[in-house]
């Protein structure tokens, strides 16, 4: 992938990896667009990088997602990068049926719906771009699952499941189509979760893991892992079942 004059919309771009992306592609001179859900923290990035364009957007809604493309279409005709990486973890005990998957923002609006509609609604115009690309974020979680987040792993299984078939459909049409598998990244994902399982501060540092990403981008590698991890995308059923054992005899705890 070329990884500079692209003109990059991130959602979820107000911190952790998005924010990480966000100033990893000004560097490399790209025109980028951020959206949010917190306009506040929306302001504090136009402070600190001028050079980044924001937006306020709840990419969940589909009223916001259409304003979303027509302003960014209309204001930055040069758009060719999307980025999908709006996300949303939570921790949903089933023992507590309704009750607690509606505690929270549905996971399922942002991680499932957000990308795959964007994603629709942004195509035509990508694909009449030089260099278009999507970039999909999805989680080494999408193999292995963490059963104290039910919803996040499978909408992540989701992601990569209709990032395969994207890839295939888009062979022909000139748009390059990318998974990103973060393993746990020390981001605020899910920060109360964490917390309460006892692993908030552990996991790979959002700068070091974004510029092993963009390593993997410009080597147009088409499942980006992280390479100090093991491999989930090359495992067998049997090593995946093993990961899943040790993941989640390690942290599902109520």
């Amino acid at each position: 992938m070329q990884l500079n004059n692209n003109t990059v919309l991130i959602t979820g771009g107000t911190s952790g990896i998005g924010y990480a992306l966000a100033k990893s592609l000004l560097e490399r001179n790209n025109t980028v667009i951020i959206c949010g859900r917190r306009e506040e923290m929306l302001e504090e990035i136009r402070r600190r990088h001028p050079g980044i364009h924001t937006v306020v957007c709840d990419v969940s809604s589909e009223d916001d997602r259409q304003e979303l493309v027509s302003w960014v279409t209309g204001k930055f005709s040069e758009l060719n990068v999307l980025v999908n990486n709006a996300g949303i973890q939570r921790d949903v005990n089933f023992n507590l049926g309704m009750e607690d998957l509606e505690s929270g923002p549905s996971e399922i609006g942002t991680n499932i719906e957000a990308p795959v509609y964007l994603t629709a609604r942004l195509m035509p115009h990508l694909k009449s771009r030089k260099n278009a690309a999507i970039i999909n974020i999805s989680s080494v979680l999408a193999f292995t699952p963490m059963a104290r987040v039910p919803v996040y792993c499978a909408t992540k299984a989701f992601i990569h499941n209709f990032t395969l078939s994207l890839r295939f459909q888009m062979r022909q049409a000139g748009v390059s189509v990318y998974e990103v598998l973060p393993p746990r990244v020390r981001t605020e994902l899910n920060a109360e979760g964490r917390k309460k399982a006892g692993y908030a501060d552990s996991g790979v540092d959002v700068e070091e893991y974004v510029e092993s990403v963009m390593k993997g981008l410009e080597a147009d590698v088409p499942e980006i892992e992280y390479p100090g991890a093991l491999s989930v995308v090359s495992a067998s059923r049997e090593d995946l079942d093993r990961m899943f054992d040790s993941i989640n005899d390690q942290t599902f705890v109520w």
